[in-house]
Formats: C-alpha cells, structure tokens, sequence
C-alpha cells in the first residue's frame, strides 16, 4: 500500500556508503543481477537488494533481492520517508513529482517485509529505510497497488515460506516497458510486472517466473493517457497474475536470464520450442494454482 509522504532533508552519497548490496552468491551458488545488453544501466546497491536502474526510461530494469526466511524482522513501515537517491542525477530517476496529486502509486518493487531481515534490529531497520527510496518504486494505479490480492499473495507466499522453513529465495522483479506504454508527466508507465523467483530444490537450482497487468487499473485514471492494445499477449483483466516460462520474460524485457531459463520449473517450459511469447500464460486463480512441479518445502 502507499504512504502519505512525509517530507525529509535530502541525502548525500555519503549516506549511502558501505551499502553491500545483492549478493550473487546468496543462494550458495552464483546467481547473478539479471544484465541488460546494449542499454545504459546503473546499478545502485542498498541493504540485502539492488537496483539495476534505467536512466533513458527513469525507472529500474530490475531489482534482486536475498531474501533469509531465518532471519526475517517484523517492523513498522511509519514515519520513513520517500527520498530520492543522490548517487543519481534527479533528472534521471522518478521522484515525487509524477506521484503527486492523482491515484498513482509509489509501488514498492522490492518487497519492504521481504527485505527487513538481518543478525541485528539495526541491519533489518537499515533495508526497511532502503526500500523508500524511489528508485524501488514504479508508478502504478492506487486501485492495482493496494488491492491485487493474488500478487501481493504471490509475494506473502514466498515470504511465508522462507520463514517456515527458514531457507533463502532470491526475487527478481522488475517493469515490462513496451511501445504503447502511456507517457505521463513524462515517464512511461509500465503496463505490466514480472517477478522470478530462484531457490534451491534438492541441491540443484530453481526457478518460477510470473506477470501482472494494470492496463484496466490506469484505464480509470483520467489524466493518464489510454494506452493501445497488447497483442502479444493474451488480455490481462484487473487483479490477475499470469505464470510465465521465465523465457517469455526475458523476450518482453530484453533481461539476460539465460540461467534461470535452463532451471525454470514451469513444466511447461521445456517443450517450448518455438511457441509465441504469451501463448502458454497460464492464469491464476489462487496461490494453490501455482504450478511449480514440486513441492517448495521438499
């Protein structure tokens, strides 16, 4: 859910210093931040996460985090700030202005509860400060942000999990640009989310991949220019989560997710062969629908 936004001194890059950032060996094997060839990134570390940020388009390419189910920390989100980030040019990330005075959200990527973990209150209270910054935020439809119940069940599920079996699970998530993505106060929203999740199973790595839509959601939103049609894909209605081969999106994001593609646990996913990009989402009705071809506490 969003927050009323709470005004703060700006930081300095000094404020920052000693952020480690994701860990690539996080799940005792590497998995590294998903690179983006051939366009100009930044990557700016925080507590447990990343942001791999995209200044031609003001908002990330994808975040990673490490998430410790061990080790996880239940905080109060009041009375932190939104707040820029000063290791990047204001002209280059999007702040308040395109969030203010209309229903547009400033829509965590990172996870707040999943990223609040550490050996001490103070780690686990400095990654809950890191998420306000708006470089983890993306724009999206109040309306989408605080009432799609099956994505944010999605991210309590993986949650839920790794504290119940006190194991670890990297999130990658990130926006879905696209050439009929609506410009507004000069940033494209993004119509559409993904989120990969990658674990181990068994010894041997793991991954799940999903897409939502908020086309509908900025659809109600008048000053928001309308966006065109998606006809890559199948049409996404409000509140609706779509598992995905991990392959598709890497087609719709231009992402290198070439590892996680190889060990995606859709079981659709090996037989793809030259499907189109959107032709096996399958939709989701419940947490329970999730197709992962194991059980996660094996």
């Amino acid at each position: 859910m969003d927050d009323e936004l709470l005004v703060a001194p700006p930081l300095a890059v000094k404020d920052l210093a000693g952020r480690a950032g994701f860990d690539g060996n996080f799940l005792g094997q590497p998995v590294p931040l998903p690179a983006l060839p051939g366009v100009e990134t930044v990557l700016l570390p925080y507590t447990h996460f990343s942001v791999l940020m995209r200044p031609d388009k003001r908002l990330a390419a994808v975040t990673g985090l490490g998430m410790d189910g061990s080790k996880l920390v239940d905080l109060d989100r009041a009375g932190i700030p939104w707040r820029l980030d000063p290791r990047l040019a204001t002209d280059l990330q999007t702040g308040e202005s395109v969030y203010a005075r209309n229903d547009i959200d400033r829509g965590h990527l990172v996870r707040r509860a999943s990223a609040v973990w550490g050996d001490t209150v103070a780690e686990a209270q400095l990654a809950n400060e890191d998420t306000f910054h708006y470089t983890n935020a993306a724009p999206q439809a109040a309306k989408f942000n605080q009432g799609l119940e099956l994505w944010l069940g999605l991210e309590s599920y993986l949650q839920e999990h790794a504290a119940e079996y006190r194991s670890r699970i990297v999130v990658f998530t990130g926006p879905i640009f696209s050439a009929i993505d609506p410009v507004y106060r000069g940033v494209e929203i993004p119509l559409r989310f993904f989120k990969v999740a990658v674990f181990i199973h068994q010894g041997q790595l793991a991954a799940v991949g999903y897409v939502v839509d908020q086309t509908p959601e900025l659809a109600e939103i008048p000053e928001v220019p309308k966006p065109g049609a998606i006809e890559d894909a199948p049409p996404l209605g409000p509140f609706r989560t779509f598992q995905v081969p991990i392959r598709d999106i890497a087609e719709l994001t231009g992402l290198d997710l070439d590892q996680l593609i190889a060990v995606d646990r859709m079981p659709i996913a090996a037989t793809l062969g030259a499907a189109r990009v959107g032709s096996t989402w399958r939709k989701l009705a419940a947490v329970e629908d999730l197709d992962l071809d194991f059980d996660l506490k094996d």
